[in-house]
């Protein structure tokens, strides 16, 4: 780096500090607190379009209860699905409900556009004002549709009325959901409107612009989003645990159980037998499952040691499309190849004078063994990938050096391929050991037969089965909340354990 070059970064970096310990104006902190309950703001409205018990779209009765407004904006028909004979019946008219469904529309395209406002509040005042006239018109928008609502609520009521069938037709209006909807549209339009007095006009010339940082940050939000709505939300279905709950039943503290069925799980022998034959079951697909999972880096190394580029190629692709196959057509695969009369009875049978019909499927004889066969024929090629990718990121000087050293081809893989995949093996052996109670449940369910049964009955498929084929919500959701916290601990426990002989963790 030249002196100059020297001389301008100090410079830059003598301003930037300059710039930090400029104290800020009254205008300037007043500004950064309305932000804070303004982006508050924002995130509630993206939260609360999500919950069932906060649809103010719920204007009827027939409604269902476990639609959140989200659901209603989204799909007309669960919106309309026990309205049949109510609109037949002209008890209520289906211009109101598809009103509704647009009005539900209408607030989600506003949350969207708010979020977008509270987006761009990372940026310089240009953009933060482009950010604050969204947020206006979101809260507006919002505050219209809770109008829209209570107009389709009188509408309802009034057909209900005319028709003499109110108790039929069951309108209602959650005016504490949307209270709670009109204060968060209200806090959006007056902290909009504060902001744009505190924050300072941008000039003329100004382009839009945002910290590196927040750009960041903003790329990495829709994934932040996914695992909100698919990992942490569904965690409120952990109340059912706390409730004598059955398929279609309200929550109510009248079948509130508190820690009923957890203590179920102690004092009833079946159960308890039923649990200990399906962990083990599940320790031992697992236990089988880290044993082998070095094979994925074994078959990378070998397969990065395949000089033929084209070759490489098609072997690659060939073991990495069964990942994209799914288990029922792995099953039927199976049944083309085990069963009775399946390609190796019929093979049999051709060379034999003695009929053989052997169902190797229905067989329980090593069934962990098959389990982890499948499992390794369908997954080994995609699991490789990570570690090809790993290989690729080696230094290729090592590779050099310990060829003018004399190394051969086995050598370079054995002190210098291996080494270097470790670390990753490492990170990957510590997810499988946290994952160790999760063996997933599609291979399992469509291998599951009348005989093997017992012996191929996991923890993810026995609380399937409990909670869907005989109805005990509650109990598979306390084994559920069981097996997540276990998974925590021992993710938690793995990684102390990395650190203590590695000195490196993942956590």
């Amino acid at each position: 780096m030249s002196d100059a070059a020297i001389a301008e970064s100090k410079k830059k970096t003598k301003n930037s500090k300059a710039k930090q310990s400029i104290p800020k104006t009254f205008a300037e902190r007043v500004s950064d607190v309305v932000y804070v309950i303004l982006r508050i703001a924002v995130i509630g409205n993206v939260c609360v379009i999500f919950f069932p018990n906060l649809n103010p779209a719920r204007l009827s009765g027939l409604i269902n209860k476990n639609l959140s407004l989200f659901s209603c904006g989204i799909s007309y028909n669960s919106i309309v699905a026990n309205f049949g004979r109510t609109f037949r019946m002209g008890w209520a008219q289906e211009s109101t409900f598809h009103s509704l469904h647009y009005c539900a529309m209408l607030i989600i395209l506003m949350v969207i556009v708010a979020a977008a406002g509270g987006c761009m509040s990372l940026g310089n005042n240009k953009l933060k004002r482009f950010g604050l006239i969204a947020t206006v018109v979101a809260g507006a928008g919002e505050l219209v549709s809770m109008a829209w609502l209570k107009s389709l609520y009188t509408i309802i009521c009034n057909d209900a009325i005319a028709a003499d069938k109110v108790d039929k037709v069951s309108p209602q209006y959650p005016a504490t959901v949307n209270y709670i909807y009109m204060a968060l549209a209200i806090v959006l339009v007056v902290c909009s409107l504060a902001e744009f007095f505190l924050v300072k006009a941008p000039e003329k010339d100004a382009r839009c612009s945002m910290e590196p940082k927040f750009q960041l940050f903003l790329m990495m939000l829709p994934i932040i989003a996914l695992a909100f709505v698919f990992s942490y939300l569904p965690l409120y279905g952990w109340r059912y645990a706390f409730f004598d709950y059955k398929s279609g039943e309200t929550l109510s503290m009248d079948n509130f159980v508190g820690f009923k069925w957890f203590t179920s799980l102690l004092q009833n022998s079946a159960t308890k037998r039923d649990i200990v034959n399906v962990l083990k079951n599940t320790f031992a697909m697992s236990g089988l499952g880290i044993l082998t999972s070095w094979i994925p880096m074994a078959f990378a190394v070998f397969l990065s040691e395949i000089k033929n580029t084209h070759f490489r190629r098609v072997v690659q692709t060939i073991t990495t499309i069964p990942n994209f196959i799914s288990w029922v057509l792995v099953y039927a695969i199976a049944l083309a190849i085990f069963s009775t009369d399946g390609f190796i009875n019929t093979m049999i049978n051709s060379v034999s004078s003695q009929s053989v019909a052997t169902n190797y499927l229905m067989s329980d004889s090593h069934m962990w063994l098959k389990m982890l066969a499948w499992g390794l024929w369908k997954g080994v090629g995609w699991s490789a990938i990570i570690y090809i990718a790993s290989i690729s990121g080696i230094d290729q000087g090592l590779y050099e050096a310990a060829t003018v050293d004399g190394a051969g081809r086995f050598a370079k893989m054995w002190y210098i391929t291996i080494p270097e995949l470790i670390p990753t093996y490492c990170v990957l052996l510590l997810m499988s050991i946290a994952n160790i109670l999760s063996n997933g449940m599609d291979q399992y369910l469509v291998f599951e037969n009348a005989i093997n049964s017992e012996k191929v009955q996991v923890l993810d498929l026995y609380v399937y089965t409990l909670g869907i084929n005989s109805g005990l919500i509650p109990l598979s959701t306390v084994i559920g909340m069981l097996k997540s916290i276990i998974s925590v601990a021992l993710l938690f426990a793995a990684n102390g354990i990395s650190k203590l002989i590695r000195g490196e963790s993942i956590v």
